[in-house]
């Protein structure tokens, strides 16, 4: 059994429930049996490793734990983990990665070795790696990991011209996205968007349409304050932040804490919101993730300004036709195609006759 994939497959189900933290999974073997495992809890609570220790109890002594990150060597909301992992008697560690945390970063691995602890550090470090990639933008950089999502037809549009644009894609391919959408800390749309298709911009993984308990942050980017207080938004569950590029009137400020929104001034950048701005007050807030889902105008904004980290392109096969319709990104772009943006690690997956074309954005 490859118990380090079993590890990343515990971690997979932290996902959407542990930020800022990283999302971690733990396995204690003992003469190749599984005695313990866990995954991270949510903030304040228990990591993966307390969690498969304190199932295995004795039976983790002269035992081998499996971890898809570097256990933890300071305290925070919570003591050092390494501290139980030498108290647990386990004699062999198998790390995927090593915390990118500067506060952990390869310490948790030689407090470990120092104690007579065998650490081997690389098993599926590529998929590990993935898995917490918003968590290692955010503990370096203290900016919050940017995806791009938008669902398009084969020439390019993501509306008519008549600005229709429901749905371009079938059920399953949306039914992914409620799954981007629970596993991001905030959604993230221009006010066109809002106004033009007033979304709800929920995550809805609760069977049957349902809503989950759960909702990441809404933000919406409206430089000159056109968002309506009536917009659905403002009457679902969760925390909508309005940004602006002016300052609210006390009337707006009044009607937008009354359907529970927070407005947000931020700088203006040749007549839009300064979008590095705004990622660096969501990081300051510990956002981690950004998942942006239009439209065109703030996603080309982005695109020109550097500040994608991954592409979700949904492609359905379908032609809409017309120099009127809009295109999925706008903004500045290119003027040479060689200069255009280019995606790496690029991935294709099929969802129900629709196709989605992921990547990361090359540096």
């Amino acid at each position: 059994m490859d118990y380090m994939e079993q590890a990343l497959s515990l971690a997979k189900l932290a996902l959407g429930e542990v930020s800022p933290n990283p999302a971690v999974g733990a396995v204690v073997v003992k003469e190749g049996v599984v005695v313990g495992q866990g995954y991270t809890q949510p903030p304040g609570s228990w990591h993966a490793e307390v969690i498969a220790l304190k199932q295995a109890g004795e039976a983790a002594r002269q035992g081998t734990l499996y971890v898809s990150l570097e256990p933890c060597s300071h305290y925070g909301r919570t003591p050092p983990c390494t501290e139980l992992v030498k108290a647990a008697g386990i004699v062999e560690l198998h790390l995927a990665m090593l915390d990118p945390n500067p506060l952990v970063s390869g310490r948790g691995k030689d407090e470990l070795e120092k104690e007579g602890i065998k650490v081997y550090l690389g098993e599926h470090e590529e998929e590990a790696q993935r898995l917490n990639e918003a968590y290692t933008k955010f503990v370096t950089t203290g900016m919050p990991f940017v995806t791009a999502k938008f669902a398009m037809s084969l020439d390019g549009k993501i509306a008519t011209k008549t600005g229709d644009s429901q749905w371009i894609t079938g059920s399953e391919a949306r039914k992914y996205v409620h799954g981007l959408r629970y596993t991001a800390d905030a959604i993230m749309a221009g006010v066109n968007t809002v106004l033009v298709d007033d979304p709800h911009l929920t995550c809805r993984c609760g069977g049957k349409g349902g809503t989950a308990k759960k909702q990441p942050l809404r933000v919406i980017v409206d430089g000159k304050g056109r968002t309506p207080i009536t917009a659905q938004i403002f009457h679902e569950p969760g925390k909508t932040l309005v940004t602006l590029g002016r300052s609210a009137t006390p009337e707006e400020e009044k009607a937008f804490t009354e359907v529970g929104a927070e407005l947000l001034e931020l700088p203006l950048s040749e007549g839009r919101i300064d979008l590095r701005s705004l990622l660096e007050k969501l990081g300051e807030r510990g956002i981690t993730s950004v998942l942006v889902e239009g439209g065109g105008t703030l996603l080309g904004s982005l695109f020109d300004a550097n500040l994608i980290d991954r592409v979700i392109a949904f492609i359905a096969p379908i032609i809409i036709g017309g120099e009127k319709a809009k295109p999925a990104v706008g903004g500045q772009g290119v003027d040479r195609v060689v200069d255009s943006l280019r995606l790496k690690d690029v991935s294709l997956e099929e969802f129900g006759g629709d196709f989605v074309i992921s990547g990361y954005v090359k540096e």
